[in-house]
């Protein structure tokens, strides 16, 4: 089991079952997933680009990613319906703790003039969104190979009814919000 895994089961559920006056373990909130997508725009000129964030994407990971193809056709953009325009990984279980895990601890820290993220990023049912400007702050990328600096969206899925215990959870789960 993990480290973040045991963590919650031993201590975070025990928490929040007297922050929130839960009467079974079952009502405490918990991580359902973690959703990791990189929207890639230049794919449009240069399709290249899009196998090297699927590798790096794949990289941090640990998981295939899945390529994401546009909606509809916009023709500012000079997009049209189905070309593909980024990549997305959805981590459920081991994987998805390792990654919160090397999050929290490893990456996070690794910005620079870091103050912890915001603690107002909820969408009002509980799931909190968290956008990384750069790839290079996690460990498995190799500095030299990087082409260009992606950013990307992380959104954690709770099971949390509101944002008050999805925010208490994460916290206890070592999120670093700022103060």
């Amino acid at each position: 089991m993990n480290r973040l895994q045991e963590k919650y089961k031993t201590s975070v559920v025990e928490t929040l079952t007297k922050q929130f006056g839960y009467t079974t373990v079952m009502q405490c909130p918990k991580i359902e997933k973690v959703v990791i997508n990189i929207g890639v725009g230049d794919a449009i000129q240069n399709p290249k680009l899009l196998d090297e964030a699927v590798a790096e994407l794949g990289q941090i990971t640990g998981q295939k990613p899945v390529v994401t193809k546009a909606r509809k056709s916009i023709a500012n953009f000079k997009l049209r319906e189905g070309m593909p325009i980024g990549c997305k990984v959805t981590l459920r279980g081991e994987r998805m703790y390792e990654f919160l895990d090397k999050l929290f601890n490893i990456s996070l820290p690794r910005v620079r003039d870091f103050r912890g993220v915001s603690a107002t990023a909820f969408d009002g049912r509980g799931n909190y969104t968290l956008g990384v400007k750069e790839q290079l702050i996690f460990p498995e990328i190799n500095f030299d190979k990087v082409n260009k600096t992606r950013g990307m969206d992380v959104v954690i899925v709770t099971t949390a009814k509101t944002d008050d215990e999805a925010r208490a959870l994460l916290k206890e789960m070592g999120m670093p919000f700022a103060k």
